[in-house]
């Protein structure tokens, strides 16, 4: 599988081993589950979660692609499952372009989490009767600077789009807008996430009171 555009020598420097370079090859046993229409297992892992990425886009001037999801009322950041054949950097490119439109020369990598951000699901949202049983997202998040231009974002390059409607936003306004069980990881993610953003010169506004609170990142490890 074709990764796309090369990290950045400074998104090199930062990185440091991602969580499994294939996940298909980790230690723990990995079971597939539904498919995705590829014919390519989706992986929970033996504690239910299923590994995940995000993907915070943010222009030069410090705001963030904020997008609304297709017939519902939740906005968040582009995210996805990973697939059993694919590393977090390969779905990472992969959910870029089937929810945002854009390839990887539209963006610059500038970071990841080193680590798994996991969350639950609520209660009613987890189906028991389907084994495995997926409780929760387990995720590395990737902070990607925008090079682009606007007109190449599409949010239809699917017959299933994730998204209808999308905007720019305040880097911090997600981790307080975001839906109620998301946002411990989205607060960890921004907060790891932001001095690599600054130290790109990106201009970010001031931490928002929702967002600090105690959100010291602390990856978890897979």
């Amino acid at each position: 599988m074709v990764l796309g555009a090369p990290l950045s020598s400074a998104a090199r420097r930062i990185f440091g081993p991602l969580p499994g370079s294939r996940l298909a090859d980790t230690a723990f046993a990995m079971e597939e589950s539904f498919g995705n229409g590829s014919g390519v297992g989706v992986l929970i892992d033996p504690d239910g979660y299923r590994p995940n990425v995000g993907i915070i886009l943010v222009r030069d001037d410090g705001r963030v692609f904020w997008a609304r999801r297709a017939f519902r009322d939740g906005w968040q950041f582009p995210q996805g499952g990973m697939n059993s054949d694919e590393t977090p950097l390969e779905a990472m490119y992969r959910e870029l372009r089937e929810e945002t439109g854009l390839g990887p020369e539209h963006v610059e990598v500038i970071g990841a989490t080193p680590g798994w951000l996991r969350y639950r699901l609520p209660r009613r949202f987890v189906r028991r009767n389907e084994r495995p049983t997926c409780i929760g997202q387990k995720q590395v998040w990737f902070l990607l600077r925008f090079v682009g231009e606007e007109s190449q974002l599409r949010l239809d390059l699917t017959d299933t789009p994730e998204f209808d409607l999308w905007r720019w936003v305040d880097f911090w306004y997600p981790a307080s807008h975001v839906v109620a069980f998301k946002r411990d990881v989205y607060q960890r993610a921004l907060r790891h996430l932001a001095p690599l953003a600054a130290a790109f010169g990106l201009d970010l506004a001031e931490l928002e009171p929702e967002a600090a609170g105690e959100a010291d990142f602390a990856a978890e490890a897979g």
